[in-house]
C-alpha cells in the first residue's frame, strides 16, 4: 500500500493555493489533541506531566470541529496523551473524514485492537494509523518504561494491515539510538507491511523526566547520516526526502512552526507543538499576534538551536518541494533512486 495520490495531490494544491495568496503563513496538518492523558509514562515526553485534574479534561467533538474548520489544514493528526482512551474517537474520525480531511490517528497501539474488534472505525483512505514506535523490542520497550509494549504494538499493527487500514510508525530518536540497530529496525516495519515510517530527532521536554537522552544538532547529523547512508529501496518513508537530507545535514532549513498548529484543552499553543508559550483564543489571534520572529535557530531563541523535529521543519521541507522546481526535481529523483 502506498500513500494515496489523492493526498498527494490535496497536499500540493494547498501549498500553490496559499503561495498563489501570497501568504506566508500558513498550515499544513493540525495537530488536534483532544485530550493529554495516556496509559504510558514515557521518559522522555514532556505531555503527560500534569496534575490529575488537567489529565481529566477533554475537548468535546465540537470543539475540535470548530478547530479544524477555523485552521483549514488538509491535513489533521489527532496526538494526545493517547487518543484511543478519548470516548468520542471514533464519532471525531467519521466527521473528520465526512469533512474531507486526511487524518493521523497516533497511537500507542496498547487499545487499538480492542478498538479494531469493536468496528470503532471503518478502513478509509482518508484514516491512517500513526503507531508509536521507537525501535525494536529492546529499544521501545525501554522508550515508552514498561516491558511488552513493543509486542503489544506489533500485533496491534498486523490486525490493522489485515483489515485494510492504513498504517504508519512515527519513530523518535534518542541519544542512545545505535545505527545498526535502526536500520533492523527499519526493516522489521517494512515486513510488517506498513505503508510508511516517519522518523525524527527527541525535543528536549523541559519537564520530561529523562534530560540525559536528548539530540544536540551535531549529534543529529551524525546519526542520521549513520543510519540513512545507502538507503535501501524497501524502506518506505512519510515524510519528505528533503527533511530527511536536513536531518543528516544536507539542507540548511529554517523551522516554520505554523506550518503544523497546534490545539488543546489550553486552547492554540504558542508558538509550536513543542514549546508552550502562552495559548490563543483563536487560530487567527495565533497566525497573527505571535512574535514568530523570536523562534526558530535564526532567531537565537536557546530552545530552538537544537530542534530539527518534523513538527517545526517538515512542513518547511514540504514548501520547498512543491513551490521550487529544484525541490520538486530533488524530491522525485530521492523516490525514484531512493538515494538521500
Amino acid at each position: 500500500m502506498t500513500v494515496p495520490k489523492s493526498q498527494v495531490a490535496t497536499i500540493a494544491l494547498h501549498v500553490l493555493k496559499q503561495r498563489l495568496a501570497k501568504r506566508e503563513r500558513y498550515p499544513l496538518v493540525l495537530m488536534l489533541e483532544p485530550l493529554l492523558r495516556c496509559n504510558l509514562s514515557c521518559a522522555g515526553c514532556g505531555k503527560i506531566q500534569y496534575p490529575p485534574h488537567v489529565l481529566r479534561r477533554a475537548l468535546t467533538v465540537e470543539q475540535c470541529l470548530d478547530a479544524v474548520e477555523e485552521c483549514g489544514a488538509p491535513v489533521v493528526s489527532i496526538p494526545g496523551g493517547e487518543p484511543l482512551l478519548y470516548p468520542q474517537i471514533g464519532e471525531l474520525v467519521e466527521e473528520l473524514v465526512h469533512r474531507r480531511k486526511y487524518v493521523y490517528l497516533c497511537t500507542n497501539a496498547l487499545l487499538l485492537k480492542d478498538k479494531l474488534d469493536q468496528k470503532v472505525f471503518t478502513p478509509s483512505k482518508r484514516l491512517t494509523f500513526s503507531v508509536h514506535m521507537d525501535g525494536l523490542q529492546q529499544e521501545h520497550d525501554a522508550s515508552v518504561c514498561r516491558t511488552g509494549v513493543y509486542d503489544i504494538a506489533v500485533e496491534g499493527i498486523r490486525e490493522a494491515v489485515r483489515r485494510g487500514f492504513r498504517v504508519t510508525t512515527n519513530t523518535t530518536l534518542f541519544s542512545t539510538a545505535e545505527p545498526m540497530r535502526v536500520r533492523d529496525f527499519f526493516d522489521a516495519m517494512m515486513a510488517l507491511d506498513v505503508e510508511g515510517m516517519m522518523v525524527s530527532p527527541g525535543f528536549n521536554y523541559e519537564n520530561a523526566p529523562d534530560q540525559d537522552s536528548f539530540l544536540n544538532r551535531e549529534r543529529t547529523h551524525e546519526l542520521f547520516r549513520a543510519v540513512l547512508k545507502d538507503r535501501k529501496m524497501r524502506w518506505r518513508f512519510n515524510q519528505s526526502p528533503l527533511f530527511l537530507q536536513f536531518l543528516m545535514g544536507k539542507r540548511d532549513f529554517e523551522c516554520t512552526p505554523w506550518g503544523n498548529p497546534l490545539y488543546t484543552i489550553f486552547g492554540w499553543q504558542r508558538p509550536c507543538y513543542l514549546m508552550q508559550d502562552g495559548y490563543a483564543a483563536t487560530f487567527m489571534e495565533l497566525m497573527e499576534e505571535t512574535a514568530w520572529e523570536e523562534y526558530g535557530r535564526a532567531s537565537g531563541n536557546p530552545q530552538c538551536q537544537d530542534c530539527m523535529v518534523h513538527s517545526g521543519y517538515e512542513p518547511t521541507a514540504v514548501h520547498a518541494t512543491f513551490c521550487t522546481w529544484r525541490g520538486l526535481r530533488d524530491s522525485a529523483i530521492a523516490t525514484m533512486t531512493g538515494k538521500l
